[in-house]
């Protein structure tokens, strides 16, 4: 018997939300500390939000973590809580701007700074449990090459590494590149000049940067774009707001928006990469499913 065409839409109905969705994974770190990385990582976030994305932040800077004070946030509790069993990670999310969801971390507490490579595993592994429908995780790593930054990094599927114009911001962003790749295997990385006067002086960090990871590194770069310095940034700090949603029509806003744009466009995985990753989970499902059932129509 033939299948009517109420039932056929009833079932690809069905099979679109059986089929698992992955999430965009995309960790934002620098090699240095005063680049605004944090900002970066807020702005993006807010701005996809704005967009209409379900999207989680979460705060990976586990001993300086600031994501909940610059959103002028007052959680009740955070990552801690989850590291020592009190609380599981849903409960720990708190509500941001336009829709957007942070999972907080704590500042001060030197624990939470030396957390080793299993403790680390485990948070990530804790994104497995969550049931929310989510299209994106923002991840704001600390500075530098800790083992939380190594962890963070290596289960994201986009690293964006942020550099400003300082010559110890393109030496230390190369110095992270290059423990990633060659001790981890990283190879793909997208850089993001912040606070500079052009999009063209922003390119010229990004072509001193790839001129010695060429040279020495076997490492596909990606220009991502530019964040220009703009008053309206130090302002929208000053209200513990991001500027995306406190000055909207600034030049910084304007550029967060664009780049926020351009991350839809970046490709998601297929299936799940071998390692530790965020939702490894819907990876492998995601994977079966597209090898079991037919294309909808």
């Amino acid at each position: 018997m033939l299948m009517s065409e109420v039932d056929f839409d009833q079932a690809a109905g069905l099979r679109r939300i059986a089929r698992p969705r992955p999430v965009r994974v995309i960790a934002v770190t620098s090699g240095k500390g005063g680049v605004g990385k944090t900002n970066v990582s807020v702005n993006l976030a807010v701005s996809m939000a704005q967009d209409g994305k379900e999207v989680l932040l979460l705060d990976a800077d586990m001993g300086l973590a600031n994501v909940d004070v610059m959103l002028g946030l007052h959680p009740a509790y955070n990552l801690s809580h989850v590291i020592s069993g009190d609380r599981s990670l849903e409960e720990v999310i708190c509500p941001g701007p336009n829709g957007l969801r942070v999972v907080p971390a704590s500042s001060g507490i030197q624990k939470m700074a030396e957390l080793n490579a299993a403790e680390h595993a485990g948070v990530i592994r804790a994104f497995s449990e969550l049931g929310q429908d989510l299209d994106a995780l923002i991840i704001d790593t600390a500075a530098g090459i800790s083992e939380s930054v190594i962890s963070y990094t290596r289960a994201a599927q986009e690293v964006v590494v942020v550099v400003c114009d300082e010559p110890a911001s393109i030496t230390d962003a190369y110095a992270l590149i290059k423990l990633l790749n060659r001790e981890y295997g990283l190879n793909r990385f997208r850089i993001l000049a912040n606070m500079v006067m052009s999009v063209q002086e922003g390119r010229t960090l990004y072509q001193k940067l790839s001129a010695v990871t060429d040279r020495y590194l076997d490492v596909a770069m990606d220009f991502m774009g530019a964040i220009p310095h703009d008053e309206y940034l130090k302002k929208a700090v000053q209200k513990q707001r991001a500027v995306v949603d406190a000055y909207p029509r600034s030049k910084a806003a304007m550029a967060f928006k664009k780049l926020a744009q351009k991350t839809e466009h970046w490709p998601l995985p297929s299936s799940a990469g071998g390692h530790l990753e965020f939702f490894v989970e819907r990876l492998i499902l995601a994977s079966q499913h597209a090898a079991v059932l037919p294309a909808t129509p």
